[in-house]
């Protein structure tokens, strides 16, 4: 199942890829593209997502299938120009100060005097570590150290962000600030990939997202293009209105609608079949009837629902 959203050219590109540790197959034939904006990728644990991120950043090549960053072969030394890493691990000379780690980031980059020193600087402002960057990186909380670590990804402008967790250990005020930052690094084009088992962040922070489980890529798209294609699950829906127990059971004669439940005192939970069908149908029964509707809201919407949703039709033999 996938809904290509995408409308930008796609920075990213994996195209029918697998990779076996031995007689293990951690990726089974996945294709996905990834382009400017916010995707976050989602599963869980043993999925295949640090997997799909080792080999998007060239640290590993796929045992079938193709991989292309920026048009070039992921696994080329070009291909990394274009491709910035936070890992979920710390990458960090500890002994260091911010501001030396960062320089020294730069020159392995290939900048170096004044260019280098620009640019550290630049990046330190960016993450906001300026201010603590001539404190040895070992003193640092790990909210910090994920800054640096972002810091180090963000040096050498690349055009693919790919963050592993990038929020553990971030307080909740900083993790509103780079969230705000990986939005803005999106706005100016950028593709950012974000893997989170904080499923909840993904709800606000992602214009795509990414379902991954057992190695195979389960869907794709925004959270509402998948909802909407999971017709085998119901969609839970609250009404709140003035007479519930007077149009409950008009609304059971919906062909779109599985179940009406009353919870007092003025709402209705309806269990809907087919989401695009029962807002047409509901559309021209409250039109005809005086239902006095105050609001009607989708319960189970979120990167959770959908989920676990996915999980639920995942494990279902076949």
């Amino acid at each position: 199942m996938s809904s290509e959203s995408t409308t930008t050219p796609a920075l990213a590109e994996v195209r029918n890829v697998s990779k076996w540790f031995g007689p293990v197959m951690a990726l089974n034939g996945v294709n996905l593209e990834i382009g400017s904006g916010i995707t976050g990728l989602v599963g869980p644990n043993g999925a295949g997502k640090t997997t799909l991120l080792r080999l998007l950043t060239g640290q590993i090549k796929a045992s079938l299938g193709g991989i292309d960053v920026c048009g070039r072969d992921a696994w080329s030394a070009r291909a990394k120009d274009h491709i910035g890493l936070c890992p979920f691990g710390d990458a960090t000379w500890d002994e260091l100060s911010g501001r030396k780690l960062m320089r020294v980031t730069a020159g392995m980059r290939g900048f170096t005097g004044a260019e280098a020193r620009r640019r550290a600087e630049s990046v330190l402002e960016t993450v906001g570590m300026a201010k603590r960057a001539d404190r040895p990186v070992r003193t640092y909380s790990k909210g910090m150290r994920q800054r640096i670590k972002l810091g180090q990804a963000l040096v050498h402008d690349p055009d693919l962000l790919v963050l592993d967790e990038p929020l553990n250990g971030v307080d909740p005020v900083g993790c509103e600030e780079l969230n705000d930052l990986f939005r803005t690094l999106a706005a100016q084009g950028k593709a950012v990939l974000v893997s989170s088992h904080i499923l909840h962040e993904m709800d606000q922070l992602a214009d795509r997202i990414l379902f991954i489980c057992r190695g195979k890529l389960l869907a794709s798209g925004s959270l509402a293009e998948i909802r909407d294609m999971l017709d085998d699950h119901p969609l839970k829906v609250r009404i709140s209105c003035g007479s519930p127990r007077c149009i409950a059971p008009q609304l059971l004669m919906l062909e779109s609608v599985k179940s009406v439940s009353i919870e007092p005192p003025s709402d209705l939970l309806l269990e809907v079949q087919n989401p695009s069908r029962f807002y047409a149908e509901f559309g021209e029964f409250a039109a005809g009837n005086d239902a006095q509707v105050q609001r009607l809201k989708a319960t189970d919407t979120s990167t959770e629902a959908v989920f676990d949703y996915l999980m639920e039709r995942a494990a279902r033999p076949e």
